[in-house]
């Protein structure tokens, strides 16, 4: 029986990529992101029409991700791995100069949204048979080190920390294992500026080099494969080259 895993914001970037390798490596994946139409490229650009299913979902709604899980329970009767990685951001602003709404829009997305997932995955792991699960968080390098003009962001990222180690621990009771991969720099439409210069911490504006998202979804796969007595706590996979080691 195929294990199943659930990706959000599989409609683009990390998510969809993700979504390609782990339906590669055996897992039937459940595709979540808000647009239909952008979940159904997804498939039919890795030919995933046996591999793949999707539900349109908001992950900021509660009713809307107490409902995915409910379709996923009764379709396949179990979930087995969870990546949390659907996010958003806004662009470079000191506080002062950041509205209270981009200050929530994205607070909705990396924390509220995330929290939702995690909550729904930990209810069905725990309560179905056999017990246990695995969930995987999306951290950031900003979950360790901001870059300028981040507060959203980084403050989302550092809080995905703390829910990863709570999860880990709260979970021990119900065999649900909960990991988190800190991603620098992978190449996909939201780091595309990287090429042509982002905000350093000494107020210059430089290029930085990006990594193949494919090798962030083997690093995924790599952690979702694993039984669930062994656990990634933590991975930090980037550009060997970016400003993160030294940033500042």
């Amino acid at each position: 029986m195929k294990k199943i895993a659930l990706i959000t914001g599989a409609g683009s970037g990390i998510g969809r990529v993700c979504s390609d390798a782990m339906a590669k490596a055996g897992f039937h994946v459940v595709l979540c992101g808000r647009r239909e139409d952008a979940l159904a490229e997804t498939i039919k650009m890795y030919d995933g029409s046996a591999t793949m299913s999707a539900v349109s979902c908001d992950i900021t709604d509660e009713a809307q991700v107490d409902n995915m899980f409910d379709q996923i329970i009764q379709k396949h009767g179990q979930i087995d791995v969870v990546f949390n990685n659907a996010g958003n951001n806004v662009p470079p602003l000191t506080i002062d100069e950041l509205s209270v709404e981009q200050w929530k829009t994205v607070l909705d997305v990396n924390l509220h949204g995330a929290f939702l997932i995690a909550r729904g995955a930990f209810r069905e792991m725990r309560k179905q048979t056999p017990q246990g699960g695995r969930i995987i968080n999306n951290g950031s390098i900003s979950a360790h080190v901001p870059r300028p003009g981040s507060v959203p962001y980084t403050t989302t990222k550092h809080a995905i920390t703390g829910l990863t180690r709570t999860l880990s621990l709260d979970g021990r009771p119900f065999n649900i294992a909960c990991g988190q991969i800190d991603i620098g720099n992978a190449a996909s439409a939201m780091t595309e500026r990287m090429n042509s210069g982002v905000p350093q911490a000494d107020g210059s504006m430089k290029p930085e080099p990006t990594i193949d998202a494919n090798h962030i979804a083997n690093a995924v796969v790599q952690m979702a494969d694993l039984p669930l007595d062994v656990n990634v706590q933590f991975m930090t996979i980037m550009a060997t080259a970016m400003p993160f080691i030294g940033r500042g």
